[in-house]
């Protein structure tokens, strides 16, 4: 995007297509031209972060780039992207996705052998995109008694239609007897949110089978009422769709848990390694165990916060070695403790940078609409509104204080404290 006032203005950055627009605001901004900058700038914050520069020479605030820069750039823009992967024949010979605008579901409800019924990919989907959408038949509290639970099961089924109270019905109970309404919601329920004790049940998303190394992410959105189920790698077409019911650990702990909750056996891609692959694996989720708990202790947080910094970043290498690049929900919330470290000593500017990542993971596996989404993006505008800011100062740093022209090293080795 740039302003006809000034469309040579390009934004020196190799590899990048970025457009540097500027213009000259008069005192009387009767076009809105001003308005219209600010809102360009905070889209742009929302994609590229703390990558985008602003700047007002009316005070004193210089851009970045020097033009005589900004134009020996151009030449780097002349090589080309890489071509997005297209999901289907014809978006890659038409240049459109028709799935999406005709906005057909991207699953199928089937049988998957020796797991009941299960949700499969009808087409490719790709990483972040929204896979379903859906309102529960109605919620419940698992701090009620499973006699108490029964009746009030009974009651909202009441109120459902004859084809709702089937597909409710239709589903797995676990745990069969005199009460076979709550036995269907504690093998079926969702939490609404992390460590929620109110629990949805879906029509199809109660159909999604879990996997200990799991291609979707489910996540609920308490302003909207809907849980969303997004892809968290790519999904080939074929290929089930599976999210997590496990607590993480090891696989004993992992098969123990789903076992008793769920009466099944997990031969997940992680489970069914060869011995030697699944030791690797179990040290990996006790490392990741442990290093979560260290990074939570508010003691060690105050007193010795570069130790927990370090263990936020072998956090990261695990978590990306065990889930194999796509760690999800994982990721987000490991950037944000990561965020609240910095912030409660003060230092905006790499607070700032681990919001970001924090929102942008969350972005892919939430969506822009999830309402912690959003908190995340007001705290990567403005780091200082979290309420533990400054608790102490001893990091204490501007948050555009951000450096620039580093490598991607270097740039790790400054965000991380390396070195300090």
């Amino acid at each position: 995007m740039a302003f006809k006032s000034d469309p040579d203005l390009l934004l020196p950055l190799e590899c990048h297509k970025f457009l540097r627009f500027g213009a000259t605001i008069p005192n009387d901004d009767t076009s809105g031209l001003r308005n219209y900058i600010d809102t360009v700038s905070r889209v742009a914050s929302c994609y590229f972060g703390s990558r985008v520069r602003d700047w007002d020479e009316g005070e004193g605030v210089s851009g970045y780039y020097a033009l005589d820069d900004v134009k020996r750039s151009i030449r780097s823009y002349e090589q080309l992207d890489e071509p997005e992967v297209p999901t289907t024949i014809a978006q890659f010979v038409l240049g459109t996705d028709p799935i999406r605008e005709l906005n057909l579901p991207l699953y199928e409800m089937k049988p998957v052998l020796g797991k009941g019924q299960g949700l499969v990919a009808r087409f490719n989907i790709a990483k972040g995109q929204l896979i379903i959408s859906e309102k529960p038949f109605f919620t419940t509290s698992d701090a009620t008694s499973a006699a108490m639970m029964e009746k009030q099961i009974s009651i909202e089924l009441r109120k459902l239609p004859k084809d709702a109270q089937r597909q409710f019905l239709s589903l797995h109970n676990n745990f069969p007897g005199k009460k076979p309404f709550s036995g269907i919601v504690r093998t079926n329920a969702l939490p609404c949110g992390p460590d929620s004790p109110i629990g949805g049940i879906y029509p199809t998303i109660s159909r999604i089978n879990h996997s200990c190394l799991p291609n979707a992410h489910n996540s609920w959105n308490s302003a909207s009422g809907y849980e969303n189920i997004y892809a968290v790698r790519f999904i080939k077409a074929g290929e089930e769709i599976t999210i997590p019911y496990d607590h993480g650990g090891p696989s004993d702990e992992r098969r123990r848990h789903l076992k008793n909750a769920f009466g099944f056996d997990c031969d997940c891609s992680i489970c069914s390694r060869q011995p030697a692959e699944l030791k690797q694996s179990d040290e990996r989720r006790r490392q990741i165990q442990h290093l979560d708990g260290e990074i939570g202790n508010p003691h060690r947080l105050m007193q010795r916060p570069g130790d927990s910094l370090k263990d936020c970043q072998a956090l990261l290498q695990i978590l990306e070695e065990e889930f194999e690049g796509s760690p999800g929900a994982h990721i987000a919330r490991l950037y944000y403790d990561a965020f609240q470290l910095c912030i409660v000593h003060g230092d905006q500017a790499r607070a700032r940078v681990l919001a970001e990542r924090s929102y942008r993971a969350r972005l892919a596996c939430e969506g822009e609409n999830n309402p912690e989404t959003k908190r995340i993006q007001k705290l990567m505008e403005d780091p200082k509104t979290h309420p533990i800011f400054g608790m102490s100062m001893k990091w204490k740093t501007p948050k555009n204080q951000v450096p620039r022209g580093l490598s991607s090293d270097e740039f790790e080795k400054w965000l991380w404290r390396q070195g300090r």
